[in-house]
């Protein structure tokens, strides 16, 4: 039986998840459940008292083309491994989805095999870049200015300065920036911080340890300088570094000598075609015709 919004689903929730997501850090589950999530988030699939499978429905809002558009972010579909094959999470999906479809314009998720999500409409609408980056590819330049564990607020600063020149993205506040910072924790990483002679941050790079290699899994940056000085910062400890970008920003002028993987990341479902075209005042039949009129590049790097 399908259940939602019960605070006595969370535990069954979280168990599920560790037990089908075994590659994924613990840390990082006990952080959402910790930091993130809420009863009201929370589908599961239950049976004689257990969670057998469960999707989290997280509000995420994004401003396009100058609006707000209400929408969620899909997380955490699993299914136990005893209970796969018999239609529990397709089950769930529509279940989901019917509750979304009456709320919300958008639905977003980001999945290992985007062909699982396709029957149910969504589209891979976002891409991003991975640039593999060593040593002497890079410029040397010296660490003034730089630092780690920047301030929340002066995170939201830089964020909000970057973000402007992009469309799709989720609605950030300070809030989200000291989770951001107790979430890079809990994995093991550390955040870097480059201040110009003003000393005003100028941007903010995340360095998760992967292996052999650091990636950075979000770069902000307001010049090449900044970005520059930060790869600088994740290259001290390894010969390589994995930076991951939107694919509209094309930073290959600054690491000409880059290997270059692009990547799909976020899919996107359109819940209600007639109300996006009355909303931006253009017809609009599907999910790839409605961010065809955005009028910058995309920038949807958020998980939940």
């Amino acid at each position: 039986m399908i259940q939602r919004g019960e605070p006595a689903l969370t535990g069954g929730i979280r168990d599920c998840w560790k037990r089908c997501f075994e590659n994924e850090d613990p840390n990082y589950i006990d952080f959402f459940f910790r930091c993130i999530y809420k009863p009201e988030y929370g589908y599961a699939d239950v049976e004689d008292s257990r969670v057998v499978a469960a999707l989290c429905r997280v509000p995420h809002a994004i401003m396009f083309n100058e609006r707000v558009i209400k929408a969620s972010m899909l997380v955490g579909a699993a299914t136990l491994p005893e209970y796969r094959g018999q239609g529990r999470m397709s089950e769930l999906l529509h279940t989901v989805l019917d509750a979304c479809s009456h709320s919300e314009l958008l639905t977003l998720i980001q999945a290992y095999d985007p062909k699982l999500y396709e029957p149910y409409g969504f589209r891979t609408i976002y891409y991003r870049s991975d640039y593999l980056l060593k040593k002497s590819m890079i410029k040397r330049a010296s660490a003034t200015g730089c630092a780690y564990d920047p301030s929340a607020i002066d995170m939201l600063k830089v964020y909000s300065a970057f973000i402007r020149k992009f469309n799709g993205f989720y609605t950030r506040d300070l809030t989200y920036f000291e989770n951001l910072k107790k979430e890079i924790a809990a994995e093991g990483g550390r955040i870097a911080a480059y201040y110009d002679n003003r000393n005003q941050i100028a941007g903010y790079a995340t360095l998760l340890t992967d292996g052999r290699q650091i990636k950075i899994e979000e770069c902000v940056y307001l010049n090449s300088t900044a970005l520059i000085k930060l790869v600088n910062v994740a290259l001290l400890d390894k010969e390589s570094v994995h930076l991951h970008v939107s694919a509209g920003e094309n930073v290959r002028f600054i690491f000409p000598d880059a290997e270059v993987k692009n990547y799909g990341h976020t899919m996107v479902r359109l819940n209600d075609p007639q109300l996006f075209s009355r909303l931006f005042n253009t017809r609009i039949e599907t999910v790839e015709d409605a961010f065809a009129i955005s009028k910058k590049p995309l920038n949807m790097n958020e998980y939940v």
